[in-house]
């Protein structure tokens, strides 16, 4: 469950929902409508979720560091401290307590997150969604199998639109935000 889809590694669904980062900031900061090149980025600590030290970061953090924004960003580590509970919500909360001003977060964790945050926070998408033209903010999110598989794929094809509505209410409930189309 929740790969990108066309992985090359496995053969994948067809995508069953879209998901994307986004901006996180507080609801009570006049920071909505952000972009990756808006000129207030240039003022903020800002958030970004890091994946290691094999260079092998998110889109946002390589969308920051080629505006020139290293010196405002502040790194939290993709799957933080497993001592802690939920570790990977370290970021948002981060945002609710005013230690960064915005955040870039994968939008399902964020949503997530924002929805249980008892200051109120702003989700908004990434924009623009594919930066530069190469980088996407965006990905079809689908159910990976193993190559060869390709029944199995097909019979969880069909389960999965069979299910779709049922599958749209479980992301609402969750408070993944929707992704800007591809």
């Amino acid at each position: 469950m929740g790969v990108a889809s066309g992985v090359d590694a496995l053969e994948t669904t067809r995508p069953y929902y879209r998901a994307g980062y986004v901006f996180v900031s507080r609801a009570d900061r006049d920071l909505g409508r952000l972009t990756l090149d808006d000129p207030r980025l240039r003022k903020l600590t800002i958030g970004v979720q890091l994946v290691g030290d094999d260079g092998a970061n998110p889109p946002p953090a390589d969308a920051l560091a080629r505006r020139g924004l290293i010196q405002n960003i502040r790194g939290f580590t993709l799957y933080g401290d497993d001592r802690r509970p939920d570790p990977a919500s370290t970021i948002v909360r981060a945002v609710g307590a005013g230690e960064v001003d915005v955040a870039l977060v994968w939008g399902p964790l964020a949503g997530w997150q924002a929805s249980r945050s008892r200051v109120p926070l702003r989700v908004e998408p990434i924009s623009p969604w594919l930066d530069q033209g190469r980088w996407p903010m965006a990905f079809d999110i689908s159910v990976g199998v193993a190559k060869g598989k390709t029944a199995l794929r097909r019979e969880i094809d069909i389960d999965l639109k069979r299910n779709r509505g049922a599958v749209a209410d479980i992301l609402r409930s969750f408070h993944v935000p929707p992704a800007p189309d591809g």
